[in-house]
């Protein structure tokens, strides 16, 4: 008999020795006579404990890790293989608490399937979605959208439905889907592990936005620095063509949808949707003025629509079971879940999707399991460079879009990375001008020249020099940033520095009393 042995081909794995642990079980098995096959699955996201190993049993999956090669011979002897205890053996994957209390919708296969097996995808409930969405017409799927409550999951929240409804209307010849894969926020992964861990969820939402507006080509901009995700979506897209899932007469249907990955420049800005379409014409990546929108003068002059990886993954899942089943999680505005990427100081940080409305205080505790340095949390940044950084008073905030906009603080990206009470803050406020400097794309005064001198004078704050008249620019400066810039790179700069300047003033040389406890 045949025993199925599960161990990841996500790049964070491969990065604590995943390849050598399947090569080591896959010598092991021979050696021994045992008939082991070996699935590459993607990561279940407790990247604490990659490699995770999971093999098949009549129970169930059964988990161990973190495993080592080292770790193999000594896993067969004690007969891993049939789910025997060992040390490091952590029972069944689906009774793994950290995994059991999630609420998993866009990542329901990733960990669990084999990333490039259509049979698999298939048998896990894939292109249910697409398939209903074949018998409706362009004006139903956009309706069944927006009816979920579905936002942007980039950082604008940006309805989903009412963007495709846009392109929908436009009249054209041509029209485009564009997937921004180009995920550069600090702390962030989750595209990454859709991409390499559930490619055909990816592929069939991007067919369904097609089908949808009526766009027959569409683009994955995929970050320069994913070569597995690169190759694997490359694999699943072939896969996909030969099966008539993609090209021309989808299923027999009469739609046409030609899917493409181009990879980035490299540049952060190219993460603005505007700037990404000038990067995909093969131009310098600038971001352009707005209007026309994208979405009625987008690629090429095109219709165009522009979502997220996981806004684009999410919509499988929202034609299968419905709008109302979706927009049933959630709380407020903020429908469905949000795949949250726990990183920084943090014991176990990992993927953990869950309904909008957990607290950050939840997720650093129950979830992260605390600072790994075993001292206290003081800040956390959440949505990414450009976020605000909240301080252990906040903690108790929900996710939620509208709760974090009345603090000044964004979601963003779902990214969370935390920071125990040995941080700078005033470091990390000089960090924010610094990362605007370098990554702007230089077409607007407020951002080019307004991060540059924003670095110098936290210089000088933290040097002592001209002080209160320092404090005082560093605000002026925030507040032409916030009002001018052309875009969201220089408009939110003043996020983490005016957050770390609210709440950390001591930091800075200025006493609690001497600041106010908003942004202005």
């Amino acid at each position: 008999m045949v025993t199925k042995v599960y161990i990841p081909r996500d790049s964070s794995a491969l990065a604590v020795g995943a390849e050598k642990v399947a090569a080591a079980v896959a010598a092991e098995a021979k050696a021994r006579g045992l008939d082991v096959e070996i699935v590459r699955n993607g990561s279940r996201g407790l990247y604490w404990l990659e490699t995770m190993v999971e093999v098949a049993t009549e129970q169930g999956r059964v988990a161990y890790g973190p495993v080592k090669a080292k770790d193999v011979p000594a896993l067969f002897d004690a007969g891993f293989i049939h789910g025997k205890p060992h040390a490091l053996s952590l029972g069944l994957t689906e009774e793994i608490e950290w995994l059991k209390k999630q609420q998993r919708l866009t990542f329901a296969r990733v960990g669990i399937t084999d990333p490039v097996s259509l049979e698999d995808y298939l048998a896990h409930d894939g292109y249910k979605g697409m398939k209903n969405a074949l018998k409706l017409s362009g004006a139903e799927i956009v309706k069944t959208v927006t009816d979920s409550g579905l936002r942007g999951r980039g950082g604008a929240a940006f309805p989903t439905g009412i963007k495709w409804n846009t392109v929908l209307g436009c009249e054209s010849e041509q029209k485009y889907v564009v997937c921004n894969a180009d995920e550069g926020d600090s702390g962030t992964y989750s595209d990454r592990m859709i991409m390499e861990g559930d490619p055909f969820v990816l592929i069939e939402g991007m067919t369904i936005a097609g089908v949808a507006v009526g766009a027959t080509q569409g683009y994955i901009y995929l970050r320069s620095e994913y070569p597995h995700a690169l190759a694997v979506l490359n694999e699943a897209i072939e896969v996909a063509n030969k099966a008539g899932y993609l090209g021309e007469n989808i299923l027999g249907s009469g739609k046409t949808f030609k899917l493409e990955v181009r990879r980035a420049a490299g540049a952060y800005v190219c993460g603005e949707e505007t700037s990404l379409l000038e990067s995909l014409e093969g131009k310098r990546g600038l971001v352009r003025f707005k209007p026309p929108l994208p979405a009625i003068e987008g690629l090429f002059g095109k219709p165009t629509v522009v979502n997220n990886v996981i806004s684009l993954a999410t919509v499988p899942i929202i034609l299968d079971k419905g709008a109302q089943f979706y927009a049933d999680y959630g709380m407020g505005r903020s429908r469905g879940t949000l795949p949250i990427q726990l990183a920084g100081n943090l014991k176990q940080g990992g993927l953990v999707e869950l309904a909008f409305g957990a607290t950050l205080r939840e997720l650093l505790y129950d979830y992260g399991g605390g600072s790994a340095s075993g001292r206290p949390i003081r800040a956390v940044q959440v949505g990414g460079p450009l976020g605000a950084y909240l301080p252990e008073s906040q903690f108790d905030t929900p996710l939620d879009y509208e709760e974090f906009a009345k603090l000044w603080a964004v979601l963003g990206h779902g990214g969370i990375v935390a920071f125990d009470d040995t941080v700078d803050m005033a470091k990390m406020a000089r960090y924010a001008f610094e990362f605007c400097a370098v990554e702007s794309c230089g077409k607007c005064t407020p951002c080019r020249i307004g991060s540059t001198r924003g670095m110098e004078v936290i210089d000088k704050i933290t040097a002592g020099k001209d002080h209160a008249k320092s404090i005082t620019l560093v605000r002026d400066l925030s507040d032409t940033m916030l009002n001018g810039s052309l875009c969201a790179l220089g408009g939110m700069t003043p996020y983490p520095v005016l957050s770390a300047l609210n709440h950390f003033p001591e930091d800075f040389g200025v006493s609690s009393g001497g600041l106010s406890s908003e942004a202005k």
